[in-house]
C-alpha cells in the first residue's frame, strides 16, 4: 500500500491521457465522464493520502536509475501541501473546460494534454528528490505547450513559442544544477539537506552560486522578475489553460519548486547561514511592485489578471526569504490561497468571454446586472487579492506583515502597503465598472458579442466553479482557526517540518 497510492494517483491521470488520445473526437460523454471520474479519484486519493501521513504512515517508492541516482515518489506534508491544491482546483478545472470548450474543435488534444499536465503537476508535488522532480518539471512544459498554442491562431502559436523558449531553457539551468549538486554531494533526497551543510566551509562559496544557478530554473516558471516575459504573452490561451498556468499548475510549480529548494534542499538554516535568502526577500519584492505597477497599466482583464500573478505569487517567496516562523506559515498558505483567488478571477474573466464577448476592462460597465452571479464571484476574488477582511488574502497579508515584524524587516511591511495600494488600484475600478456604471442598452448585440439569454447568466458548467472557489476563498478566511483551513494546514507543515527545534 505505500508504493501503491503514490504511483495510482500518478495513474489516474496518465492512464486517462492516454484513453483520451485515442477517443473518437466525438466521444463527447465518454470523454466526459472519464476526465470527472479521474479528477475525483485523483482528489479522493490525495485525501487518502493525507489521512494516513497524519496517522504516521509511510508512502514511498522507489526504482533506481544509475548507481547513486534514483526515481523516487515520497508522500510528505509539503508535497500534499501543492498535491492537494491541484487536485481540487483541477476538478472544478476540468468542469469549466468540458463547459468552455464545449463547441470547439479539437477536444481530444486539449483534453489529452491537459491530463498530461495534471500528472506532471503531482508528479512535482511527490517526487522524493531533486532528479525526479526535474523529469516531472519537464514534462509539465511539454505538456502545456500544445495548450498555450491550442487557439492555433498567429497569437497563440507565438506565445507558446516564447512559452517554450522561456521554459526549455529554465529546464537546461535546473538539470545543469542539479547534476553539479549530484557531484558535489550524491543524489538529492528532499530533507536531507544535511549532506550540504556537512560539507566543507570551502565549498560554501559554489553552493551559493547553485542556490541561484537553480533559483534561475524556477524562477522562470514562478514568474519572478526578469524572468517573468512568458506569463502576460501566454493570455492568448483558452481560460481553463490561463486558469492552469496562473492557479493550478505551471506558476505554482515553479514557486514550490523554489520552497523545495530552500527547505528541502540546502535547509532553511543553511540557506540562512550562507546569507541567500536576503536575496531572495530583495527580489520578491521587486517582483511584487514591479507586477502592481505593470497591472495598473494593462487595458484587457486576462493581462491586467496575469501581471497581477506576477506580483501575488512572489508573496510566497517573500515569505520564504523571511527566515522565521510567520514567514514560513505565510508562504506555505498563500500557495493555497493565492490558487483560491486567483482561479475564481480567471474563471470569471472567461465567462464574460464567453458569455458576452468582453476582453477589455472598458467594456465591463454594467455587466454585474447581466452576470450578477460571476461578477459576486468576481469582486470575492479581487477583494481578497486586494487583502481584504475576511478573506484569504487578508490572512496572507497579515500574517506575512507580523513575519516582516518577527524578522526586523519593517520595509517588507512598506512593500506589502504599497502593494496593497497598487492592488486596489487595479481592482477597484473593475468593481466600480462591474457594479455602479451603466452598462449599453438592453438587448442582443448591446455587449461586444452576446450570446442569447439563457435560464442561467451563462453555462452551469461555467458558473458553479467559480461561485465553488469564490466561497472557498472566504471560508478560508472566516474560518481560518479551524483545524484544516489552509493556514491551520500551513502551521501543522510547518511545524513538523521546518521549524522543529
Amino acid at each position: 500500500m505505500s508504493a501503491f497510492l503514490p504511483l495510482a494517483t500518478l495513474a489516474s491521470s496518465l492512464l486517462t491521457a492516454a484513453v483520451i488520445f485515442v477517443l473518437p473526437e466525438g466521444a463527447v460523454r465518454t470523454r466526459t465522464v472519464l476526465n470527472l471520474a479521474a479528477a475525483l479519484v485523483k482528489l479522493v486519493l490525495v485525501i487518502w493520502m493525507a489521512r494516513g501521513l497524519i496517522a504516521g504512515e509511510v508512502y514511498a517508492v522507489e526504482f533506481p536509475v544509475a548507481e547513486g541516482l534514483s526515481f523516487v515518489l515520497r508522500v510528505d506534508a509539503l508535497g500534499l501541501t501543492f498535491a492537494g491544491l491541484s487536485s481540487l482546483l483541477w476538478l472544478f478545472t476540468t468542469i469549466y473546460a468540458i463547459g468552455y470548450l464545449e463547441d470547439s474543435p479539437n477536444r481530444r488534444r486539449f483534453f489529452g494534454f491537459f491530463s498530461l499536465c495534471v500528472a506532471s503537476t503531482l508528479g512535482i508535488s511527490l517526487a522524493g528528490n531533486l532528479f525526479t522532480l526535474l523529469i516531472f518539471y519537464e514534462l509539465l512544459t511539454l505538456s502545456t505547450y500544445p495548450l498555450v498554442a491550442h487557439r492555433g491562431t498567429p497569437q497563440a502559436l507565438a506565445a507558446a513559442t516564447v512559452y517554450l523558449r522561456y521554459t526549455l531553457s529554465a529546464g537546461l539551468v535546473l538539470m545543469i544544477g542539479m547534476v553539479a549538486l549530484q557531484i558535489l554531494a550524491g543524489d538529492q533526497r528532499f530533507g536531507q539537506y544535511e549532506s550540504l551543510a556537512a560539507l566543507d566551509p570551502s565549498h560554501h562559496g559554489l553552493l551559493i552560486g547553485l542556490f541561484w544557478v537553480l533559483i534561475l530554473g524556477f524562477g522562470v516558471k514562478a514568474a519572478l522578475v526578469p524572468l517573468h516575459g512568458w506569463l502576460p504573452r501566454a493570455m492568448v490561451a483558452p481560460a481553463p489553460v490561463s486558469a492552469l498556468l496562473h492557479a493550478v499548475a505551471v506558476v505554482k510549480a515553479g514557486a514550490f519548486g523554489i520552497v523545495r529548494l530552500v527547505y528541502d534542499v540546502y535547509g532553511i538554516g543553511f540557506s540562512a547561514a550562507l546569507g541567500v535568502l536576503d536575496g531572495l526577500v530583495v527580489i520578491a519584492a521587486v517582483t511584487i511592485v514591479y507586477g502592481s505597477v505593470r497591472a495598473l497599466t494593462q487595458q484587457e482583464l486576462k493581462p491586467r489578471l496575469a501581471f497581477s500573478t506576477v506580483s501575488q505569487v512572489s508573496y510566497i517567496v517573500l515569505g520564504i526569504g523571511l527566515f522565521g516562523p510567520l514567514g514560513t506559515i505565510a508562504a506555505l498558505a498563500h500557495l493555497l490561497h493565492q490558487g483560491l483567488m486567483k482561479v475564481t478571477l480567471f474563471f470569471c474573466a472567461g465567462n464574460y468571454a464567453e458569455e458576452l464577448g468582453i476582453h477589455r476592462i472598458d467594456e465591463l460597465d454594467g455587466v454585474g446586472r447581466r452576470m450578477p452571479l460571476s461578477s459576486l464571484a468576481f469582486t470575492v476574488g479581487a477583494l481578497g487579492m486586494i487583502g481584504m477582511p475576511p478573506l484569504v488574502g487578508f490572512i496572507t497579508k497579515w500574517t506575512l506583515g507580523m513575519g516582516a515584524v518577527q524578522a526586523e524587516m519593517p520595509w517588507v511591511i512598506a512593500v506589502l502597503v504599497a502593494s496593497t495600494l497598487l492592488n486596489a488600484a487595479y481592482f477597484l475600478p473593475i468593481v466600480d465598472r462591474l457594479w455602479f456604471r451603466r452598462g449599453p442598452a438592453h438587448g442582443i448585440g448591446a455587449w461586444p458579442a452576446e450570446r442569447a439569454p439563457s435560464r442561467l447568466e451563462t453555462s452551469a458548467w461555467l458558473l458553479v466553479p467559480a461561485l465553488v472557489t469564490a466561497l472557498l476563498s472566504l471560508l478560508g478566511g472566516m474560518l481560518a482557526g479551524l483545524p484544516f483551513s489552509p493556514l491551520q494546514w500551513a502551521t501543522r507543515v510547518a511545524n513538523q517540518n521546518y521549524l522543529a527545534p
